[in-house]
């Protein structure tokens, strides 16, 4: 083989992101690189400095199964075994749902409350997954929190990351279905991202979503307001007074969620917040005075 024919990073990184558009990837190039960063054990940024270097071939070798496996559909937070979230880097397995750029919208919005209630602020995070909602507020405030998840594989990941970011604890997690096996006593914050996702839409997702992510945490029922309609009905007797709600759900569902809140008649306020890519993303509620 002569040196032009030596697969460097940058012929693999070429190679691959070609291969995998013509497998249906909508970000090949990142694909490839996070693939092959985690591949060599190194940072993906460190790959630009590394272009004209070869790559050994054991390392080929634990890359070409990584991107097979991308190509047929398994996520590449999966694959990796870690997702950045809110500039975090969290463990995921297919026990969670993977951390997606929106819920940030949720994150933002519930961190501007908790700074200026202040150090002794109550949050409960209603499905905490692998705890990226929970531990970004504890990381960036000085709440505590109650994780909260029905899955008990889910909250084993959570806590993990809990102790990777340093902030156990001020986090109890709780294994429970929404309020129910939650101790009595009210939180100042409420924040949820809840399974949104109807029977029929689910037929319809990307397989890379459909046939990897877990069911439970995607899909709500026939409508996929219902786990929202839930959570709306209790909250009220879980907020202090003033105390407040953020709830994530679907752009498709924003008008008919905004309505059930406000005529359910229990919150002081109650609006849609849009994510950064301008969809109404978030409900957020705020309790009455008493």
């Amino acid at each position: 083989m002569t040196q032009t024919d030596e697969w460097t990073v940058s012929r693999l990184l070429q190679w691959t992101a070609e291969y995998l558009e013509t497998h249906g990837s909508d970000s090949p190039r990142l694909d490839a690189e996070v693939l092959l960063g985690h591949a060599c054990e190194c940072p993906r940024i460190q790959l630009y400095a590394r272009y004209n270097e070869p790559v050994a071939e054991d390392v080929r070798a634990t890359f070409r199964e990584t991107v097979k496996q991308r190509a047929g559909g398994a996520p590449v937070a999966y694959l990796v075994g870690a997702k950045e979230f809110y500039s975090l880097s969290f463990k995921v397995t297919p026990d969670v749902l993977i951390p997606r750029p929106e819920t940030e919208t949720l994150v933002l919005e519930a961190l501007e409350v908790i700074k200026v209630q202040g150090d002794q602020t109550q949050v409960i995070d209603l499905g905490t997954g692998s705890g990226a909602i929970a531990i970004c507020l504890a990381k960036y405030s000085k709440c505590q929190v109650t994780a909260v998840d029905i899955s008990a594989a889910a909250l084993r990941v959570a806590s993990e990351n809990a102790v990777d970011h340093q902030v156990a604890e001020r986090i109890r997690f709780v294994e429970s279905d929404l309020f129910s096996g939650v101790e009595p006593g009210r939180f100042d914050v409420i924040a949820s991202n809840p399974p949104y996702v109807s029977e029929p839409e689910f037929c319809k997702l990307d397989v890379t979503v459909k046939e990897y992510e877990p069911r439970t945490a995607l899909v709500a029922g026939e409508r996929g307001d219902e786990v929202f309609q839930r959570i709306v009905r209790e909250a009220p007797d879980r907020l202090k007074p003033q105390g407040w709600l953020f709830i994530e759900l679907s752009p498709m569902l924003a008008d008919q969620c905004l309505k059930f809140a406000r005529e359910l008649g229990c919150f002081s306020q109650v609006e849609m917040v849009n994510d950064l890519s301008g969809a109404p993303r978030i409900l957020r509620a705020q309790a009455r005075a008493s």
